[in-house]
Parts: structure tokens; sequence; C-alpha cells
């Protein structure tokens, strides 16, 4: 048992001008789209779209296809919009940049552990910042993106998680293992909000930001009635071996350690579920739904969930049974790499401060540094949860310009935990993770620009100038990687010398 799979993290960004409110969101962030990729030279690129040939966004995992006709039009992520211009951009580091119906989107390079994943999603909040810097001012009015997952107005834009599982695994499985690790978890990846209700009907505080807007328990849907458990089946990988879960009901952490455990800890959970553990009636809750906002609500953690058994549980009473049972499991499987035995440590670590001491958590946890900040706002001003400047302060906690994001100078004080160096960071704002095939996508975009006709996460589409485009199949996340095509990538000085190498028989 490891935490160690293929992941990534998408994460759609918030976006205003201040002072012009009625600006097009989508122009918005067409803007910080092609502001990047100007910045860093892809426009000359002849990358302009996204490669859809291979997606399928209404294909369902519990084995139907949802039809065209009867899909919301949010859900039709293969159609290209083009009226916008250049809207997609591979980066050289393996991720997309790209609008995403109303926001600019970054969706991370593959990598194959946790902590990878942590480092290029913060890479990711970096190169927002610099598209936004480098974008249009509006009347002295600079764009101005935010790290969150709501706009308390009523709209929720996500953070989304992606994990490959073996296909082997029956999705009820999936459901019944995931179910109340999910309704839980958030209260260590919760990044806080100040307001109750989608459109913060009451000022009060509660600990997801996402937790108001989920509808069932299982769907296709990511827009409009939000599942606990997504269904799309859209592996970008072989299907006869993997299916891709998408996670949708997370929030956008800042804090590098919630990311980790974020991720680690449904790793491990995945883990448990395809070894075959028996998440049986006892595990059930009875009303999921109601329960994940009767989580977010009680930052006592105090709460107490009814299980379809009739017993009551705490949130952190569960999170404890599926810590135990991956404690359990690694030490029967005699799993112990070094990032594993990290993670359950991490996990247990969170849990018992969120339990005994828990602003202690405010140096590790986005919603506790949140609440514990907004709390001493209150004490020394007197104030109380309607007062304006907390809504301030709520929204500048994720602002990605450091030097006025909250979150950020809370790390330059000390007093949030930070795991990578502005080095490390920079590397992955640039460079590919070395494992993975996005070392073979990401490196093609930096030595090969003009020859890039497109690409997608299993494909890369070369034009050299002849009267056919040449697809470069990347359909095993695990192949392309700098082990396997870096000496090759290293002597092919032009993509037509790359493509021959590819071609000849020893490779």
């Amino acid at each position: 048992m490891t935490v160690h799979r293929v992941m990534g993290i998408e994460t759609e960004y918030g976006v205003s001008v201040p002072g012009h409110p009625t600006m097009n969101a989508m122009v918005t962030s067409s803007h910080v789209v092609n502001s990047y990729a100007r910045q860093v030279g892809l426009d000359r690129s002849a990358l302009a779209h996204w490669d859809y040939a291979r997606e399928s966004p209404l294909r369902d995992a519990r084995g139907f296809d949802m039809s065209r006709a009867d899909a919301d039009p949010s859900q039709l992520t293969d159609e290209p919009d083009d009226e916008l211009g250049l809207a997609n951009v591979i980066l050289t580091n393996g991720a997309r940049l790209y609008v995403d119906h109303a926001h600019p989107e970054y969706s991370s390079p593959e990598v194959t552990n946790p902590r990878d994943a942590t480092l290029w999603d913060r890479a990711g909040a970096l190169i927002m910042h610099r598209a936004s810097e480098m974008g249009p001012s509006f009347d002295g009015a600079r764009i101005k993106l935010y790290k969150n997952n709501v706009d308390n107005k009523g709209a929720s834009y996500g953070c989304h998680e992606n994990y490959l599982m073996r296909r082997e695994t029956p999705f009820n499985d999936i459901v019944r293992g995931l179910i109340p690790f999910f309704v839980t978890r958030q209260i260590f990846t919760g990044s806080g909000r100040l307001g109750v209700g989608q459109e913060a009907q009451r000022k009060e505080f509660q600990i997801s930001q996402r937790a108001d807007y989920f509808e069932v328990e299982v769907g296709l849907e990511t827009t409009l009635k939000r599942p606990l458990i997504n269904t799309r089946d859209e592996p970008h990988a072989d299907p006869e071996k993997h299916r891709r879960l998408h996670v949708i009901v997370g929030d956008a952490n800042l804090s590098d350690t919630a990311t980790l455990l974020k991720m680690g800890s449904t790793s491990l959970v995945l883990a448990l579920i395809e070894s075959g553990y028996a998440f049986d009636a006892d595990w059930e809750i009875a009303h999921p739904v109601a329960e994940l906002t009767r989580v977010s609500y009680d930052t006592s953690l105090s709460h107490l969930i009814t299980m379809r058994n009739g017993q009551t549980l705490r949130a952190l009473d569960i999170q404890y049974r599926y810590l135990e049972a991956a404690k359990n499991l690694c030490e029967r499987t005699g799993a112990h790499d070094e990032q594993t035995i990290e993670i359950l440590q991490l996990w247990e670590t969170t849990l018992h401060s969120l339990e005994n001491d828990l602003m202690s958590c405010a140096s590790t946890i986005d919603w506790v540094a949140k609440y514990q900040l907004m709390q001493a706002y209150m004490k020394r001003d007197k104030s109380n949860w309607s007062d304006p400047r907390l809504a301030l302060v709520d929204l500048q906690y994720s602002d990605v310009d450091p030097n006025r994001g909250i979150a950020r100078a809370l790390e330059v004080k000390g007093s949030l935990r930070r795991i990578f160096t502005d080095a490390e960071v920079e590397q992955a704002v640039s460079e590919p993770p070395s494992d993975t095939r996005a070392y073979f996508r990401g490196e093609c975009v930096r030595k090969y620009p003009e020859n890039i006709a497109a690409a997608s996460w299993d494909s890369v589409v070369f034009d050299t100038g002849g009267d056919t485009l040449l697809r470069v199949p990347t359909l095993d996340p695990l192949r392309g990687t700098k082990h396997g095509v870096g000496e090759i990538l290293g002597r092919s000085d032009s993509a037509r010398d790359l493509l021959e190498a590819l071609q000849a028989p020893d490779q």
C-alpha cells in the first residue's frame, strides 16, 4: 500500500477587475491566458487549441453515455470555443492553462505522488499571478485572481482532484468507500468561508467553501446538481486498465500542508478500496449530502453525524477509522516508502491537533488559519461576523498576489507552514515532472513550439510542414518520462529529428 499513483489538480481561479463589476468574465479570463502565453513566448506556437478528439465527458462510470441533448452546455467540455482567440495553452511544465467557462483554469501536469501534486499546484498559483500582472489594465485597474471557490453571489467554481485507479475496482466499491471520507475530510481540507448558504445569507464562519453547493450523492454533473462522487469516465489513459477518479468535492487550498494531506490521505483511501477493504454498512452515513453542510457549519468539530446503523460519530471519529484502516493495511503489506510514512504521520498528527488544540492547526490548515485571524480582528475591534471588513479578509486570504495575499503574508511571517522553497516552485513553473508523460509533452512545447499543432493529455500532434499531421500517442501516463525519452529529446535538434528517432525500429 502506498500513496504513489498518477494524480493531478485542476484549479479554477476567481477573477475580477476592481471598479469594473460588469466586465465579461470569459473575456477577462481569456486576457489572463493570452497574456501569459505572450509572456513566456508561447504565442508564437501553432498550439492555438486543445485536441478534443479523444475526450468523452458524457461517458458515465455506471455504464452508459449521457446524450448530448440531455447534457447541460457546461458538461460539453469537448467542444472548443475559439471565439476568444488563444484560450488554451500547453505550458513547458506540462500543465494546461485555459478558459473554463468564466474562469481561468490551471490543470497541473500528471505527477506520481502527493508532494509533486502540491508543488506543481503551487507553481500554478505563481503562474496565475504573473498572468494577471502582465494582463491589460482597465482605466488603471489590473485583473485580480483569487485561489478560492465562491463569489458569495451564488456561484461556486471548482478545485478538482484526479487520481488514476485500477479499472477492475468496482465503481460501487469506490462510492461506498469514499462518501464518508469526503463528507468528513473537510475538517483538514476546508479553506474556510465567511457566509452560510450559497449566497452567504447568514454571516457566520464555516469550514468549507464548497459544502453549500452539493445536492446529490452520485452523478455526472460538475456545475449543476453537484454530486459528492462524480461519475465522469474519461481516463485519459488505457480504458481497459485505468479509470480516472474525478473529485469535485474539495476546496482550493493555499496551505502546502493542507494540499499535501488532501492528496495523500485520499490516495491512501483509494488504495484501501483497491485492496478490497470491506466498507460495510457500519461506515454508511444516513444522509451524506445534508451532513456535508452540517460538518462544515460546526467549527467546534463536535457535531454528531448520524450513521445508517443509528450510531452517531464525529467527523474526527470517522477520519480516525480511515486512518487506522490505512495504517493496518500498511503494516500487513509491508509498505513503508518515505511519502506513505510521511502522510500517515501527518494525518494522525493533524487529527490529534484538531481534537486537542484546534488553534495549533493555524500553521497548517487553511480554515483554522483564517478563523483565528478573523477572531483576532473581532476581538480587537469588538465586532462580530457581520463586520464587512471580515469579508475583505476572507477574499484577500486567497489573493494570488504575494504582495497582497494574506496567506502568503502569513507564510512570510512563519505563521503558515511552507513546504517548498522559492527556487523549487520557480523550477516547477517552467519544468515538467520527470517521471510521467508530462515530461515529453512539456519538453516538446519548450523545444519545438512552432511544430506543435495540438496536444492533449494522451497525445501530442506535430506539424513539420508536410501534407499531414503526425500524432504521437501518450496513452500510458508512465511512459514519455525523462528516463525514457530524455536522451532522444536531447539529441533531436528539430521536431522532424525527434519524430524520426521515435519511429526508429529500436524505439
